[in-house]
């Protein structure tokens, strides 16, 4: 459980990869982007 550790999610950005304990796209980050779209300029 260290930055040895590929399986943790410490050591995945220690080793610069992704997966299950580190999500290259969050659900968090989905949904901020999806608020965020909708918004449009007045004519």
């Amino acid at each position: 459980m260290g930055k040895g550790d590929r399986r943790s999610r410490r050591g995945k950005i220690y080793a610069g990869s992704f997966g299950k304990s580190r999500p290259k796209d969050p659900p968090k980050k989905k949904a901020r982007v999806a608020k965020k779209a909708p918004k449009k300029k007045k004519a």
